[in-house]
C-alpha cells in the first residue's frame, strides 16, 4: 500500500503518521505565562534531537479555535519551558492534563499535581514527574496551518535518585517511562532486550565464521 502525502488531509496525514511512528515519548510541558499562570499540557511529537548542543524538539497543534495553545503563546512570550518526562504512575494525571478545560480551570490542580521551582527558568516543574528538563526556546517554526514545531536547549537536568549511576551516568535498566501509540493507546518499557551496535571488525569476523 502506498500514499502520496500531498493527496492526503492534514488529518488522514495524522492518522498514519502518529500510528505509524511508534512509540513516542511523551513530553508533559509546564510553562508560566508573562501574568505567572502556570499550565501543563502532553505533546508525543516530542523528541530529543542534538546533544551538542541538548536540543529537544516539540510538535505542538493548534487549539480547537484556530489558534496557538496556551503551550505555545506562553513559550513564545517567556521563551522558557520544562520537559517532564511521563512514567506509568503519572500517566493518569498526565491525561487530565490533555483535557480542554476552560480558562479559569487549572489542570494542574485538577489532577493533582505539586510543582516545584525550576534552577535555571521561571516555568515550574512537576514533582511526581521522574525526569526534568529545563529548557530555553532556540526557535519556533510554523511550516504549516495547523503545528508550530519548537525546539529548547535543555539548560538543566533534574533526575529522581536512583535512576542514573553517578559515577558512570548509565540510566538504570528499570527506568520505565510510558510510550505513547495512537488514539487512546499507550505502552510500557518494561518489556527490552539487548542489541549491541556491531564495529565493522565484529561484523567481518561473523562473515568469516563457517
Amino acid at each position: 500500500m502506498e500514499f502520496d502525502l500531498a493527496r492526503l488531509s492534514s488529518r488522514d496525514r495524522y492518522k498514519l503518521l502518529g500510528g505509524l511512528v511508534i512509540p513516542r515519548p511523551i513530553a508533559l510541558v509546564t510553562s508560566r505565562s508573562p501574568q505567572g499562570h502556570d499550565n501543563a499540557a502532553p505533546f508525543s511529537f516530542f523528541n530529543v534531537m542534538a546533544e551538542e548542543p541538548p536540543i529537544v524538539v516539540l510538535g505542538i497543534g493548534v487549539a480547537a479555535s484556530g489558534g496557538a495553545k496556551d503551550t505555545t503563546n506562553n513559550i513564545r512570550e517567556v521563551g522558557e519551558f520544562v520537559v517532564n518526562l511521563v512514567d506509568e504512575p503519572l500517566a493518569e494525571a498526565m491525561n487530565l492534563c490533555a483535557v480542554d478545560f476552560p480558562p479559569e480551570v487549572s489542570e494542574i490542580e485538577v489532577a493533582g499535581l505539586d510543582l516545584l521551582p525550576a534552577e535555571r527558568v521561571r516555568a515550574a516543574r512537576i514533582a511526581q514527574s521522574p525526569v526534568h528538563l529545563e529548557c530555553r526556546r532556540l526557535m519556533t517554526l510554523q511550516p504549516g496551518r495547523e503545528r508550530y514545531i519548537i525546539l529548547g536547549e535543555v539548560l538543566w537536568l533534574h533526575v529522581q535518585d536512583g535512576i542514573v549511576d553517578p559515577a558512570t551516568l548509565r540510566v538504570a535498566p528499570d527506568f520505565a517511562p510510558i510510550g505513547r501509540l495512537f488514539g487512546g493507546g499507550y505502552v510500557r518499557t518494561h518489556d527490552r532486550f539487548e542489541l549491541p551496535r556491531l564495529t565493522f571488525e565484529e561484523w567481518q569476523a561473523r562473515q568469516e565464521k563457517p
